[in-house]
């Protein structure tokens, strides 16, 4: 007799572990939809054609670097800044290219500045400035204690047609200030926006 209801009990153990196993397996097959769905959102999916079907297209895009944030003429040549960045320890780097369209070689000589200590940097975009209107403050090109700038210099000069790239340090200036004018020379002055380092 007990070995009887053992044996049911055991039955019904087992039918209810197996209908359970069952209720299981289909509940984590059943509705496949969400839980497959969230399986692939948690993957990486394949990268999307282009819509002129060459290559991929890239979900973020940085802008081309030789995107021209100024472009100034004058003094013979085409000056164009593509980046104004704050860098760490205070400074902010000016940077860009510099086309000649004077039809000779060009020497940079009148970029230099006018300051005695300055005659020595050569061709040279050491006598640049930045200019805050609204604070009513002027940046200087930063130098060593040598007196040399810590800029481009144009060794050789510049043959006609030619562009060549350049830069020049200044102190940053204080954080909330990011709209300044750029002046080298006999140039237009160039607005420019900061941008933060990377």
């Amino acid at each position: 007799m007990n070995i009887r209801r053992t044996m049911k009990t055991r039955r019904a153990m087992t039918a209810v572990a197996f209908t359970t196993g069952l209720v299981l397996t289909v509940a984590g097959c059943g509705g496949g939809g969400g839980d497959d769905k969230s399986d692939q959102d948690s993957k990486p999916s394949a990268p999307a054609k282009s819509d002129d079907g060459g290559g991929e297209k890239k979900e973020s895009q940085a802008p081309p670097a030789d995107e021209a944030l100024a472009e100034s003429k004058g003094d013979g040549v085409t000056l164009v800044i593509n980046s104004a960045k704050r860098d760490e320890g205070g400074f902010l780097t000016v940077a860009g290219k510099v086309t000649n369209t004077s039809g000779g070689l060009w020497t940079g000589g009148q970029w230099r500045g006018d300051e005695k200590e300055l005659q020595k940097n050569g061709g040279s975009i050491a006598g640049a400035s930045l200019v805050d209107e609204q604070g009513k403050k002027r940046y200087l090109v930063l130098r060593d204690t040598s007196g040399r700038c810590l800029c481009t210099k144009f060794e050789g000069g510049i043959d006609s047609g030619n562009t060549v790239d350049w830069f020049a340090q200044f102190p940053a200036p204080p954080e909330g200030t990011n709209k300044l004018t750029f002046q080298v020379g006999g140039m237009a002055p160039a607005a420019i926006e900061l941008s933060e380092g990377e």
